[in-house]
Parts: structure tokens; sequence; C-alpha cells
């Protein structure tokens, strides 16, 4: 294992290779920072001007008109070239945006899936961050418009992502990307579930995966029992443990979901095969443990793990590029796993 530090981040890269290991690979010191990121600080102020209502204390309906009013921090970039179309999923059409940064073909295949906490978001919201991403990385990105609870509870979304991974390994060399390097990715519950992809077609002989990017995930919705992070970052940093609950309700609403491994990653028995990951946490966020130890259980059952900490930024934070300039560098070193795949 090779750690090395900045004043901004904290980067570790280890291959795990004893399944009984019990200590931490990943222990960043420290999780959290004195004070948030100084970019963060204006960030945060328009946020408390904006008195935005608490998500949950409103409507589904009125959270997402919200959250597409206020969510997007940065500007979309222009790619070569944008389209949207439907595919065949399990219970209609999925909706997928599909971003080309060139004429060229056999590009890498990321297929994006947003965040919002599975009931908010849009393919709106997360354009910015696809086009960015698809322009950094030279990469077909394949962002995915998958249903929203509570109308559509688990697991109905997690069926339209995984319908759109084995859509992609199958078409996406018709879009000018290469088949053989595929790689799911997602943001905070898009993280979820691009984690949980990982491990459905591990299981049922899917797609191969090359890589899977774990933007502050959430992979413990079923654990009864929060982990520090959810109270010592409670509120006050963009998400807050409020939401995190309001979510959780609104997105299971059948008990016998709460050990799933493909709700909770962080639940499955056993990780040995999967993708190489890349994990990226942040101090302030309530997610911030459970990403940690996620990124610990992948080391420990074999899988090679970059994981990328940022002890003074918020849930949310890939999203600020251009805002918060580690943001930028965070967004340029996924956009490098990517071209080395």
């Amino acid at each position: 294992m090779a750690l090395s530090r900045t004043d901004t981040f904290y980067c570790v890269v280890c291959v795990g290779s004893d399944r009984r290991m019990s200590e931490p690979t990943f222990d960043p010191v420290p999780r959290r920072a004195d004070s948030v990121d100084s970019d963060l600080e204006p960030i945060l102020a328009m946020m408390n001007q904006q008195s935005m209502v608490p998500i949950s204390s409103v409507t589904p309906e009125q959270a997402r008109k919200q959250f597409e009013a206020t969510g997007g921090f940065a500007e979309s970039e222009p790619v070569h070239e944008t389209h949207e179309f439907d595919i065949s999923g399990p219970a209609g059409p999925v909706t997928i945006r599909a971003y080309r940064p060139s004429s060229a073909t056999e590009l890498p295949v990321v297929v994006y899936y947003h965040g919002g906490g599975f009931v908010l978001g849009s393919l709106d919201t997360h354009d910015a961050l696809c086009s960015a991403l698809s322009n950094r990385a030279e990469a077909l990105v394949l962002s995915v418009d998958y249903r929203l609870a509570p109308e559509h509870p688990f697991p109905a979304g997690l069926r339209d992502s995984y319908t759109a991974l084995n859509w992609a390994a199958t078409h996406a060399e018709s879009l000018g990307g290469d088949p053989e390097t595929l790689i799911v990715a997602g943001d905070s519950a898009g993280g979820n579930l691009a984690a949980a992809c990982s491990l459905l077609s591990a299981d049922r002989d899917g797609p191969p995966i090359d890589r899977q990017l774990l933007l502050y995930p959430t992979v413990a919705s079923g654990l009864d029992d929060p982990f520090e992070s959810y109270a010592e970052n409670s509120e006050g940093y963009f998400l807050e443990r409020a939401d995190m609950e309001w979510f959780s309700a609104a997105y299971v609403q059948d008990s016998i979901h709460a050990r799933n491994e493909y709700l909770s990653p962080l639940l499955a028995r056993d990780l040995s095969g999967l993708p190489d990951a890349t994990v990226v946490t942040a101090g302030y966020d309530p997610l911030r443990d459970e990403g940690i130890a996620y990124a610990n259980r992948l080391a420990t059952a074999g899988v090679e793990v970059s994981h990328r900490h940022y002890p003074a930024l918020i849930h949310g934070f890939g999203s600020m590029f251009g805002m918060v300039t580690t943001a930028d560098d965070c967004l340029d070193s996924i956009a490098d796993s990517i071209g080395d795949k």
C-alpha cells in the first residue's frame, strides 16, 4: 500500500490480498479537516441565503423542483455530440443521454447514474458533470434516467440501471464506444447503483466491467446503526442526516429488503472478483464513513482500490468544478483513471 499526501486530499492505492484482514486498509487522518475548504464558504453562504426548504419537510414533487432549480453548480460544456434515446426497460422505456467527446471510435464507455437519494435528480441536474467527464476522460458517457422513488421503490431503479449496463455492453460500439472498456460510475445514490450493478454483473455472469467509480456513495442504506459521520455532519453541509432518513423511507418501502446486498453493498458477504474501484469520500459528508468502510471491504477482498479522501469538502462537491479548485482536481484524477483502462 502506498500513501501520498497533499494539503487537500489523501490518495491511497491498495491491492487487498487477505480476506481475513481485520485492520482497516484506509484510515485517512484527519477524516474531517478543522474547517471546510475556503472555496466552499460562498457556496454554503448562498445556500443559506436562498432559504431552501428542508427536503425532509416537503413532498417529493416539491423537492424535485427545488433540486432542479438549485442543484446545478457548474455550466455544461459543449461536447462533439449529445443526444437522447430510449431503450427497452423492465417496465417501459429507459432514457439515456449520450455524450461523445469526438468523432473517434473505440472510446471508453462510462455508464453514469446520477445522485439524488433515489428520489431526486435527472439527466439535466447532472448534465454539466457528465459533459465535463466525457471531455476530460475522452470517453463515451451514457447517463441513465432510471425510475425514482417513492413512485418506484427499490429495486425499480436498480433494475433500470442494470438494463442500461447490459444495453451498453451490446450497443455502445454503434455510438463510437469500446464495449471492451466498460465502466460504471455514479455519485451518492448513483454510486450505490454503480456498486450494486457491479455486484449483479459478477453474480449473474453479466458484462465484464473494467472499473467502478463511486463518488461519495451511499452503500449502507439498509443499516439501522448510522456511522459516526452521520452525527458529526448531521446538518449544515448540504446533505443532512434528516435528508438521508427521508430518502431511505421513500426508497425502501418493504422491510424484506433491509438486508439486501444490492440495496446495501456493504452487506455483501463476498466482494472478491469485483472490478477495480475508485472510491471518493469527503470529510464533511454524512456518507463519509460508509464510503471508507466499503473501500476497506473491497481491498480486503482482493480488489484493487484507489481511495481519494478530501477532508475539507462536502457531499456533492464533484458537481462544483469551476467553483471549487479541489473539485476540478478530483474530476481530472477520475478522468485519468478512465483513460488508463
